[in-house]
């Protein structure tokens, strides 16, 4: 981030609003795009509504916050008066993302009108002074770690789905971090299922932290270059996420995490083909939609797997081969939470356990148990 204090201490209209500078259409394009999805749609206060432009340096930081959530990245550009700006957000993207030549000259005068130029188009849009723009956090570090983009995007994509969206626990509206002893672990968890992933790293830290997952998926869509690392800097109450030349600002949720204990064995248990359990559970679920609910029935018994759905349209089964140990057992499961599990999974097959029919079932990979899926089962009514 650039470091403008310097220019905070002579509080002058003049220096905050009178910019000019030139830039490349489609590089300023792609930062305004990411950061304004930080922005608030709508805000009491209107500056959160723009995007926040700084010119010094020979490069533009352009920041999206809205008091939750910050998106802060750099575009090279050659600038002949340095000052900033907040510009509308929606407006400001339009513009430039329709604009005609890659080459963009943007000047700001002392009435805060923002003058933009490309080619044959001109535009002028009213901005806002850049004082009434809420200052970013300043998260000081209390330990850090550093990881692989890719680890870090798939350990994002197989547990953020398992968050809740009831604001009624809003510990569970996020994911919690853990790094201890060398092992980077997420967690998430609904009510309704858990999921779990796990991965080695190269750090002595101990650290556990609960992150939004409205923040987890900002970083998915950041992460471009699995090839990269981002580094996490953890403070008391916020945490910043830093991807190639963006910086994901974050607050922190507060409150106490399930502790949730794995059961140590299973009753029932087999391995099967992971697409031919998703395909059979999907086929079953064409019975059913957000009116029309029933959950989808598994009778497991020694050597097949029988899944059937009955609703108000009609009824429909199917079986699948499967070599299973241990007790028979009649469960039944949402077929939404059982499929967005079995979507996650990372590989061909999984290993299914189960310790009867009221207990949640566990899936994991055959070898080890890097990722953990749990779904709570559905009560079954009488045939």
């Amino acid at each position: 981030m650039i470091d403008t204090k310097r220019y905070r201490s002579e509080i002058q209209t003049e220096r905050f609003s009178i910019m000019r500078f030139k830039c490349m259409r489609s590089d300023l394009s792609a930062a305004v795009s990411n950061v304004s999805r930080a922005v608030s749609a709508k805000a009491t206060i209107p500056a959160l509504e723009g995007v926040l432009i700084k010119a010094y340096n020979d490069q533009l930081e352009i920041s999206g916050y809205d008091l939750e959530i910050g998106i802060v990245t750099t575009v090279e550009a050659s600038i002949t008066e340095e000052g900033e700006i907040v510009v509308s957000a929606r407006l400001f993207n339009e513009i430039i993302r329709k604009l005609p030549e890659e080459i963009v000259n943007i000047e700001t005068d002392d009435r805060m009108i923002t003058y933009i130029n490309s080619g044959s188009a001109d535009y002028q849009i009213v901005g806002i002074n850049s004082t009434e723009y809420p200052e970013l956090p300043n998260v000081e570090e209390i330990s850090g770690l550093t990881v692989n983009a890719e680890i870090l995007k798939n350990m994002i994509r197989q547990t953020v789905f398992a968050t809740s969206d009831n604001m009624a626990k809003p510990i569970y509206t996020g994911s919690l971090f853990e790094i201890k002893d060398g092992l980077f672990k997420i967690e998430a968890v609904d009510g309704f299922r858990m999921a779990i992933r796990e991965e080695n790293v190269d750090s002595d830290i101990t650290a556990k932290f609960v992150v939004p997952a409205k923040t987890q998926n900002e970083i998915l869509k950041l992460i471009t270059d699995n090839k990269k690392d981002v580094t996490i800097v953890v403070g008391q109450r916020h945490i910043i996420f830093k991807i190639e030349n963006y910086s994901i600002v974050s607050r922190l949720l507060e409150g106490n995490f399930l502790d949730y204990k794995m059961p140590s064995s299973a009753s029932t248990e087999f391995v099967i083909n992971t697409r031919i359990l998703a395909s059979s559970v999907e086929r079953m679920a064409l019975l059913t939609n957000e009116k029309i609910q029933s959950p989808v029935r598994c009778s497991i018994t020694a050597d097949e797997i029988k899944l059937s759905c009955s609703t108000t349209v009609g009824r429909a089964n199917d079986v699948i081969a499967a070599s299973v140990r241990g007790n028979d057992v009649e469960i039944g499961f949402n077929n939404r939470y059982l499929l967005d599990a079995l979507k996650n999974a990372d590989t061909d097959e999984v290993k299914v356990m189960l310790n009867g029919s009221l207990q949640p079932m566990i899936i994991r990979p055959v070898d080890g148990q890097s990722f953990t899926f749990l779904v709570v089962p559905m009560r079954l009514a009488a045939d």
